[in-house]
């Protein structure tokens, strides 16, 4: 077998047991690496600090990766205007929060005569969520149900509030506003009286 020493150089073709004697004069295992290829690839290591540093590795990489949710949200074409709001308002969190979301329009009895009725529905989803969300996949049949798949769009970058000087916020308006009235009050007061 071709040997690699434990300092990661080459020790040429060696024996198996001249090999098992090296790792265990260095208090290490001796680990095939390639059986495939003549003569076969061995190594003198510890294999539990590898076993170790793959698996540290490994869920290193798992951190690093973002991992993509589906949420489902269940439609019917004669859907009233509450419940549609609200199912609405539950499509924006998702997409907000960076999730998939996958409209279902269901049909029932007669409502498969009137399938336009579901796609003017989901039609009406895109308009409304069009800054938020790009159409992955649009409205197509499958069976009793039709399916439509929205992606979230990229976000928006958010205005710090030091770049605006705070205009925008309530409690910096108000602020501002006190502090107009507290100069009026002391030019008010040094002032001379007559």
């Amino acid at each position: 077998m071709r040997l690699i020493d434990a300092a990661g150089e080459h020790a040429g073709v060696v024996a198996i047991r001249d090999a098992l004697q090296r790792a265990e004069e260095a208090g290490l295992d001796l680990v095939e690496v390639s059986a495939k290829s003549k003569p076969h690839v061995c190594r003198i290591m510890d294999y539990g600090q590898y076993k170790y540093e793959l698996a540290k590795k490994q869920k290193e990489a798992k951190k690093k990766q973002k991992q993509i949710v589906v949420k489902d949200i269940k439609m019917r074409p004669r859907i009233d205007q509450h419940d549609y709001q609200f199912k609405i308002n539950h499509a924006i969190k998702f997409l907000e929060h960076g999730d998939k979301v996958r409209f279902i329009m269901q049909f029932r009895g007669r409502e498969m005569a009137h399938k336009d009725l579901g796609h003017k529905v989901l039609e009406r989803v895109i308009a409304e969520l069009e800054g938020l969300a790009v159409v992955e996949q649009s409205p197509r049949q499958e069976g009793r149900f039709m399916n439509m798949i929205l992606t979230p769009s990229a976000k928006p970058k958010k205005k710090s509030k030091d770049t605006d000087g705070g205009a925008d916020d309530p409690e910096m308006a108000d602020s501002s506003h006190e502090n107009d009235v507290d100069s009026e009050i002391q030019e008010d007061q040094a002032a001379p009286t007559e």
